[in-house]
């Protein structure tokens, strides 16, 4: 145990420290698993509740688009209540909305239970950065951020081989539900953990009307509105035949959005607090870098939808086979984002360029081996070297691409301007399951019986949706050098 500075608030790191810090991580893992274990599982999802493709999408796209729509008033809520009992409340949503996801009887309350889990996610992540910020002082900070890094990396690389194994062992039918069924042992014992370790006032002594009316409530029923508006009809379209109400739908979301920031505008000149602020975006830079991460998790979260319908609808496989084929991302990524940290101290912005180009080349590569192999001859072997590098692209860009974005606006907003990242990063992710399906399904032809007309018709859509993430990811590549070109690291010296 080591003394820390006399200015800290905190003179030590306790052993109670540390296991609060485990507790907190455990709800990480969980929200993350769920980003991730839900792949494999969608085919047998489709076969157990006669889901629709537009069905499959929501799936994925709902909860994406619930947790980072909940990012920034969970946070601001937290700064006035007390980030323990946020993270309290969100995680035993999330238990709960697993319990039900599971339970569903169909499409529409899987989906919906599904929301409910994302936004329960989006509740408590954010709590868990505050309150590492609060228990370490900054001497231990950098560790236990790298420590919660770790789990990032593992958690999301687990998801689709612990998703594999469990319908391996459990059956189509039943095994889909045990997938969401997994988070509640883990969120029971958290949710214990929490109420006892957990450090209590961390909150502002603000009263429940004052705290209320700090939170831009109708900028956020704005742009959450009109996300949706823009979501639905990307994920519905193709499924029902682009009829007029989609292109309808599509319009009102975008006069959504504008409204959304004249409202923004509006709150900014009245003294009161936005839930972005618009003067962000007088930085050309920070707005590239938005872009950046919207444009970059729509390529690379989009990439194993589409490898897993394929590989399990498509090719016949089974959804163990499916987990198998991302673990050499997965193992990129950790390798990738364990030394991202130094690698940023030494190389500065072009760890990104780095990272982004190598997922770049990743992509393009499984779009040729898809474009080029006949799909008798596809395995899991001739993608394991575009994937590994695509996932060291991968752990390299995540870690420190908040950093480099957040460096573009002074460091009074850097708060804020997280928080807009982080919210961008699931919108991206949303969208680009949206699009990527709509593209994927939307050119699903099979033409004729038999096993070999239906593993060429989702070969050839797969490979056109690979298209579209590659294309992304080349976009990406280019706004990568609208970022500064050093930045401060945390945990760096």
């Amino acid at each position: 145990m080591t003394d820390s500075p006399r200015t800290d608030s905190a003179p030590v790191v306790t052993r109670r420290a540390w296991q609060a810090l485990i507790v907190l991580l455990a709800g990480m893992f969980m929200a993350l698993l769920d980003t991730t274990i839900v792949n494999v599982a969608l085919p047998s999802i489709q076969t157990s509740l006669n889901a629709s493709e537009a069905t499959l999408s929501w799936i994925i796209s709902g909860y994406a688009l619930a947790f980072g729509l909940a990012l920034i008033p969970a946070g601001r809520i937290g700064d006035r209540i007390g980030h323990k009992w946020v993270f309290f409340t969100g995680l035993a949503l999330f238990t709960v909305a697993s319990l039900a996801c599971g339970l569903a009887q169909d499409q529409l309350q899987l989906i919906v239970a599904r929301v409910l889990q994302g936004l329960a996610g989006g509740m408590f992540v954010p709590a868990v950065t505050a309150v590492i910020q609060l228990m370490f002082p900054p001497r231990f900070r950098g560790k236990a951020f790298a420590i919660m890094g770790s789990v990032i990396g593992v958690s999301t690389a687990l998801g689709p081989i612990v998703g594999g194994l469990i319908i391996e062992a459990f059956g189509v039918e039943n095994g889909w539900r045990l997938v969401f069924w997994v988070n509640l042992p883990i969120g029971v014992v958290a949710l214990i953990a929490a109420a006892v370790l957990l450090p209590s006032g961390t909150g502002t002594k603000a009263t429940a009307g004052a705290q209320a009316s700090r939170i831009d409530w109708v900028g956020l029923l704005l742009v959450s509105a009109g996300l949706v508006a823009l979501l639905v009809p990307l994920i519905e379209g193709q499924d029902r035949g682009w009829p007029l109400w989609t292109y309808l739908v599509l319009a009102a979301g975008a006069l959504l959005i504008v409204a959304f920031g004249a409202w923004e505008v509006r709150v900014s000149k009245r003294g009161q607090s936005p839930l972005v602020p618009p003067h962000l975006f007088s930085h050309p830079a920070f707005t590239g870098g938005v872009i950046l991460a919207l444009v970059y998790f729509a390529a690379f979260t989009s990439i194993f939808f589409t490898i897993s319908i394929l590989w399990q609808a498509g090719l016949g496989h089974t959804a163990l086979e499916s987990g198998l084929v991302s673990i050499p991302f997965a193992i990129g990524s950790i390798v990738a984002s364990s030394q991202s940290n130094r690698l940023t101290l030494r190389l500065g912005r072009t760890v990104l360029v780095l990272g982004v180009g190598l997922v770049t080349i990743g992509l393009v590569w499984v779009w040729l081996v898809l474009l080029l192999t006949a799909p008798a001859d596809l395995t899991n072997w001739l993608l394991l070297p575009p994937l590994f590098i695509a996932g060291l692209g991968s752990g390299a860009f995540i870690a420190p691409n908040v950093s480099f974005i957040v460096a573009t606006v002074d460091r009074a907003e850097a708060g804020a301007a997280s928080g807009v990242v982080g919210v961008m990063q699931r919108v991206g992710s949303a969208a680009g399951i949206a699009v990527v399906g709509s593209v994927f399904f939307g050119t699903l032809v099979v033409a004729g019986p038999g096993a070999d007309a239906v593993a060429t018709g989702f070969t050839d859509s797969a490979t056109l949706a690979m298209a579209v993430s590659a294309a992304l990811s080349v976009v990406a590549l280019l706004l990568v050098f609208l970022l500064p070109k050093r930045v401060e690291v945390p945990g760096g010296r």
